[in-house]
């Protein structure tokens, strides 16, 4: 039995997998005895005293640090007892083999020496768990975030140890390697504190300069009264083919897209109500033609 714990596999014995899992179990418990035990003593003590400030500051740690922790320690402790069951099954094989006689210990060897084949695929399946790991404890995105990879668009649902699944805004899901989503750029929309708006818009040439001169502090005025919006700036930004136009930018307060759309509905439809009040026609395409008649005297 020894003798299978110091086999190599990809330059470590199996021996060195298990200490290093220990070693990482080993360090999850201990953030989970520092919340559990130091993180309560300090609160208890803080609640003894008569000042306010040490509260605030314990329960800035707890919610700053301990809570992250304990949800990355969920994260990390449900990937690690799914490689964990894969390695215990295995090895529970191999000893239930060792112990009926046969020699697993050349068969091991003889793999590692001629299986060219399951070497690649296991190097394949390793690269999506370090990945894996990479996801779980670097948290480049979470289960329920709206993430864009290349051309790949939607909410993810599942990080699983070699792929993770994604819903698409069509319905249908995305299955993802993991590996694959490491070594792309990932847009994280869900992690979004306030989203940058740019829209324009036009009114007709025979729009008077007064009322143009008016425009910019009109839209400026509707996007502070709507609620969760920072407002940038609006300007009179060129010359169109059939309009003036306009180009407005502001921020929305939050990640959420339909937040975004219901703010924008409300900024367009108030544009449109102090717009008819003013007079100021907004413009769409037209066609002017010009008539000359030329009288020929026969």
């Amino acid at each position: 039995m020894l003798r299978i714990l110091n086999y190599t596999f990809l330059g470590n014995t199996l021996l060195d997998y298990l200490i290093f899992l220990l070693i990482l179990c080993v360090g999850l418990l201990f953030i989970r005895i520092f919340k559990k035990i130091i993180l309560k003593r300090l609160k208890k003590w803080a609640e003894k005293t008569q000042t306010t400030v040490d509260d605030f500051i314990v329960n800035s740690i707890i919610e700053k640090t301990a809570l992250p922790l304990q949800e990355a320690l969920e994260r990390s402790l449900k990937g690690i007892l799914r490689v964990a069951k894969v390695l215990v099954w295995g090895l529970a094989i191999v000893f239930f083999l060792d112990n009926l006689g046969f020699k697993v210990s050349t068969v091991l060897a003889g793999l590692g020496i001629g299986g060219v084949a399951v070497a690649l695929a296991a190097q394949a399946i390793l690269k999506d768990l370090f990945s894996y790991f990479s996801i779980i404890f670097d948290r480049p995105f979470e289960v329920g975030d709206f993430i864009i990879v290349d051309n790949f668009l939607g909410t993810v649902e599942y990080i699983g140890i070699k792929t993770t699944r994604i819903r698409s805004l069509g319905g249908e899901q995305l299955i993802l390697s993991n590996t694959d989503l490491t070594s792309s750029r990932v847009r994280n929309y869900k992690r979004m504190e306030k989203r940058r708006v740019v829209f324009q818009f036009g009114v007709t040439y025979d729009t008077p300069v007064e009322k143009l001169k008016k425009i910019p502090k009109i839209v400026e005025e509707i996007i502070k009264s709507v609620k969760d919006t920072i407002f940038d700036r609006a300007h009179f930004f060129s010359y169109g083919d059939f309009s003036l136009i306009f180009e407005v930018v502001y921020y929305v307060l939050g990640s959420s897209y339909n937040k975004y759309m219901d703010i924008q509905q409300e900024i367009n439809l108030k544009l449109k109500e102090v717009f008819e009040k003013e007079k100021i026609e907004f413009a769409f395409p037209t066609q002017t033609l010009y008539i000359h008649s030329l009288n020929v005297k026969k």
